[in-house]
């Protein structure tokens, strides 16, 4: 008599030899492989860091080798490290992004550096270490990055247009007054002469697209929020700029050493103006000074060969400022 066994059990019946797949199963038997990286996973976290830092390095892509400048449409910046980060927002740098490591050791940078980015509406985005040394290529970061957005730049026909406009029609009392940037490539300067625009009510800064430098985090530091105020427009080609202005009916004015005449004997200061400076040691090249209506020097002690291109700036704005209000 056959036995039931335990209730509920079922017991299959062995089947006899069977014939092989001859290997078609083989497949199916074998290993996937190693498991992939945690940044290869696409529904893993560390994949989405890695696509951010990918998409930042990409938008800081296509830097010239050894010049930090980019070709073509200006690219995002970054600020790195707790003194230069809680500094950038002290001075109102419009920021994107405020990159914390995860798990970073609070000191008061870093504590006003959340503060001011929340009060500020900041986004602030918890970081992993390798990702933000990826996206920061290996500077040392400290555990904060601040992300700059690229500045807006003005155009510079359309900026003297505007100016003119609002003069004739007196809603400016002034007359236009423009400062023009010719081979400077240092951001503090640039800053500088914002600061002092600011300072002496002119209309805006024109820098050239190559060979200049542009509004970068040091030169809205240097220019301590005055690039709030003052607009920056850049040109392609500073020359056919400066030739477009003087047909508008602005003089243009070049600082040099070697000028034909002396700042306080300046007679067009009250005209609108495009007050040209050269860099430090090259001054104004051929072509700009060609293009100069009026080649202005400051007078010196004979012991100085020249001035620092933001002092000169600073100099010949109060003087034209002096002579506009008397």
């Amino acid at each position: 008599m056959a036995s039931h066994g335990r209730p509920g059990a079922v017991r299959k019946l062995k089947k006899g030899p069977t014939i092989g797949t001859g290997g078609h199963g083989r497949k199916s038997l074998e290993g996937k492989g190693p498991t992939p990286k945690a940044e290869d996973r696409p529904y893993h976290q560390a994949y989405k860091n890695k696509e951010l830092a990918d998409r930042s390095a990409a938008k800081r892509g296509g830097k010239n080798a050894g010049t930090g400048r980019t070709k073509g449409k200006a690219a995002e910046e970054i600020v790195t490290g707790r003194n230069s980060v809680v500094e950038a927002l002290r001075a109102g740098i419009p920021a994107k992004t405020l990159h914390v490591a995860i798990r970073v050791e609070m000191d008061d940078r870093v504590r006003e550096s959340l503060k001011m980015a929340t009060e500020r509406g900041i986004p602030v985005m918890e970081t992993g270490k390798p990702e933000l040394d990826r996206m920061t290529e290996g500077a040392v970061h400290q555990g904060l990055m601040l992300q700059i957005p690229p500045y807006e730049y003005a155009d510079a026909l359309d900026l003297a247009d505007d100016t003119l406009d609002k003069f004739k029609r007196g809603h400016i009392s002034n007359a236009p007054l423009f400062i023009a940037l010719d081979g400077i490539t240092d951001p503090r300067n640039l800053g500088a002469i914002i600061r002092s625009a600011s300072a002496f009510s002119a209309h805006g800064v024109i820098v050239p697209e190559r060979r200049s430098v542009g509004v970068t985090a040091s030169a809205w530091k240097t220019s301590a929020g005055a690039a709030v105020r003052v607009p920056v427009a850049r040109v392609g080609n500073l020359n056919s700029a400066l030739k477009t202005f003087k047909q508008k009916g602005i003089f243009v004015l070049g600082l040099d050493g070697d000028g034909d005449v002396s700042l306080p004997d300046l007679t067009l200061s009250t005209d609108p103006i495009c007050i040209v400076v050269g860099s430090e040691g090259k001054g104004l090249s051929r072509l700009v000074r060609e293009n100069c209506d009026q080649i202005v020097s400051i007078p010196i002690d004979s012991a100085m060969e020249s001035l620092n291109a933001s002092m000169a700036v600073g100099i010949t704005l109060y003087e034209v400022s002096r002579q506009r209000s008397s």
